[in-house]
């Protein structure tokens, strides 16, 4: 990954979130080229330049903001949206053409069941909780995948379902990643292991920070670049969709580290080893800084690419076998792994996106491809994430969420133009969304949605209360505001946090 300077003429002015005293800090304007002779250090994209002068400002600000209980968060993002029926929100009472092929299995928790193919799951149900009742309006790919995205179920102005646009709101992970404080000289948002990018070349909108400007985007590890048509938790448990033929290969990779463009240093040639990146990055940066003399905190920031922590949190599928039989060998569980080592390594809030080009998108051939290719993967890593969490206390300060962009129809449809078997359409009427850990309450069901699954019964949630749930987990205050380059607020909170989780 590198630092894009390339567009901007000045890098970005950075500004702490402002509360009620309108506090607020500048980091000083330094221009593009001379931020280059400087020599603004990249590693998986993070600009270390200007970091002691950022964490000195924040730490100057540290009394107006509280502690939460989660220092970071894990928010696992499956695009193309979970069918409830399917998942944590079971019919078996309900009309054949709702019910679907799926069976209901018990929980640890005592009348708690889910779906027969999360049976790990199932056995660890004191750790996680499920809201079964949030609705949004939209059954739109791309107007959904902004709403939870971002947190809001009004679209923007403007709003282009076509591409990703400045004009969008900022993601979660984005307003999260600006609101939190860094920590180990690590970045406070990523997303891995690729952008949501549909077949057709169309960027999904709601993933940066859209309004509020590019330097606020997560940092972005590709560790999966090469988009085609194998989708799911590949190559263990990849699949084609549309049964157009055998899925593609696809290669799951740790990410190469680059430098900023306009150092006078070539990006590493090559696919390397992550070691051996990592030391042919060491001894020419080691170089570069003594013939231009960089201060210290250039020189702690290219010691940084040494990390042992940065090493291992990045280079998962060189993991142990027993670590890499518990997670999953497929491109699920080595995101899982490397999420939850960023966040034990410092970082505030990981993105992790399951499954590419809309994967959960089950129109059709539903119940062999959630049997045989999604749900396992999901269950096995997810279940493999909360144990280590649990493990070393972790889970305690890690919230855990899992979403889609909507849930899907009560009833079942086919779609013979496109696939040989059944499945169910988009619906943004209702989804389960899953939490763990961060003073989450185990075993614990919150909202309810009625006989068929199609609308919320009982406590509907909006994604303003999903997004509020994870602010306040993170201790953002729900006075908080971000301001923009025309210095007005934009208030954080949408909604209050989901009520009867914690």
């Amino acid at each position: 990954m590198s630092v894009d300077l390339a567009n901007s003429t000045y890098l970005p002015t950075y500004q702490c979130l402002s509360m009620k005293s309108h506090h607020s800090w500048h980091h000083p304007i330094v221009p593009r080229r001379t931020a280059i002779q400087a020599g603004a250090i990249g590693i998986l994209g993070l600009g270390l330049n200007h970091l002691s002068g950022l964490r000195q400002a924040h730490s100057a600000d540290q009394s107006i903001l509280p502690h939460g209980k989660a220092k970071s968060c894990i928010f696992i993002f499956l695009s193309g949206g979970l069918a409830q029926h399917e998942s944590f929100d079971m019919k078996p009472n309900a009309p054949e053409n709702i019910r679907g092929e799926f069976k209901p299995i018990a929980t640890r928790t005592p009348g708690l069941q889910i779906c027969e193919h999360l049976p790990m799951l199932a056995d660890r149900s004191p750790l996680w909780a499920v809201c079964r009742s949030l609705t949004h309006g939209s059954n739109d790919h791309s107007a959904a995948h902004h709403i939870m995205l971002t947190g809001h179920s009004q679209l923007p102005t403007g709003f282009n379902p076509n591409g990703s646009n400045r004009t969008d709101r900022p993601s979660i992970a984005s307003v999260a990643g600006r609101a939190t404080h860094p920590r180990n000289n690590l970045p406070t948002a990523v997303m891995l292991p690729e952008r949501l990018v549909h077949s057709t070349g169309r960027v999904i909108p709601g993933q940066h920070a859209g309004e509020m400007g590019s330097q606020h985007d997560p940092w972005m590890i590709e560790a999966s670049p090469f988009h085609n048509t194998s989708y799911g938790a590949f190559p263990e448990f990849g699949f084609d969709h549309q049964d157009r033929g055998k899925p593609d290969a696809r290669l799951f990779q740790a990410p190469q580290l680059t430098l900023p463009e306009g150092l006078g240093l070539k990006v590493v040639a090559g696919r390397l080893q992550l070691l051996e990146s990592l030391k042919h990055q060491r001894s020419v940066l080691s170089g570069f800084a003594e013939t231009q003399s960089f201060d210290r905190l250039r020189q702690g920031a290219i010691s940084l690419l040494t990390e042992q922590t940065v090493q291992q949190a990045l280079d998962v599928t060189h993991a142990d076998a027993k670590t890499l039989d518990r997670y999953g060998r497929n491109s699920f569980g080595w995101s899982l792994l490397m999420a939850r080592r960023l966040v034990s390594a410092g970082v505030n809030l990981v993105q992790v996106n399951l499954g590419n080009d809309e994967t959960w998108d089950t129109h059709g051939n539903a119940f062999p491809h959630l049997k045989n290719a999604l749900l396992p993967p999901t269950d096995r890593a997810v279940s493999a994430l909360l144990d280590d969490l649990h493990s070393t206390g972790e889970l305690d300060e890690t919230l855990v969420v899992m979403a889609g962009e909507f849930g899907r129809t009560p009833q079942i449809t086919l779609l013979p133009s496109h696939y040989k078997l059944p499945g169910r359409d988009h619906w943004g009427a209702v989804q389960s969304v899953f939490f763990a850990g961060g003073g989450v309450r185990g075993g614990n069901v919150v909202g309810k949605s009625d006989s068929h699954g199609a609308y919320p019964s009982e406590l509907p949630v909006k994604p303003e209360n999903f997004a509020a749930t994870i602010y306040h987990a993170l201790g953002i205050p729900s006075t908080a505001v971000w301001k923009d380059a025309a210095d007005r607020p934009h208030h954080i909170y949408q909604g209050e946090p989901i009520a009867g989780l914690v």
